[in-house]
């Protein structure tokens, strides 16, 4: 049985800073909120406020639904002797984004003028993909360093 070394093998989850107990306590609070208000404009004879207040509450739920959803997705980024292989991994299943051979593959990173890495791409012959959109600028550069290091320990074999 042949062992596939990887020089990295990085796993990229999204941040997401609240909990799905938060989103529960705040999507509680947001209804007790509205319905007071409806309550209060229904007294006032403005019948059609309430309605509105209720399809705020549901594109709230919506909105975060879809968040949820979002931040069980990882990016997994590999570098191998071979290749580099990006994928995204959901519950459901794996998706290839990106595969290349590690000797051709570049690193192609933009920078502000404060040198934050706000763009982080891998290249080979006029394709790109972006990788660690999910990451802060300051993340962004850390994995940007870790990946150039892997793919140079990759081409020459370390």
């Amino acid at each position: 049985m042949l062992l596939s070394l990887y020089y990295m093998d990085a796993e990229i989850r999204p941040n997401r800073s609240l909990t799905e107990r938060g989103f529960i306590i705040l999507i509680t609070v947001v209804t007790l909120a509205n319905c007071a208000s409806a309550a209060v404009f229904l007294a006032m004879g403005a019948t059609l406020v309430p309605l509105f207040l209720g399809l705020d509450v549901l594109a709230l739920l919506v909105a975060f639904i879809v968040s949820f959803r979002r931040a069980r997705r990882i990016e997994r980024v590999r570098v191998s002797a071979r290749d580099v292989v990006v994928t995204y991994e959901t519950p459901k299943g794996s998706q290839v984004i990106w595969e290349s051979p590690t000797a051709f593959t570049r690193v192609n990173v933009e920078r502000d003028e404060d040198e934050q890495v706000m763009d982080l791409r891998l290249a080979l012959s006029g394709r790109e993909t972006a990788v660690a959109a999910a990451l802060s600028p300051a993340e962004r550069g850390e994995f940007a360093r870790a990946l150039e290091a892997a793919l140079w320990q990759a081409k020459r074999g370390a």
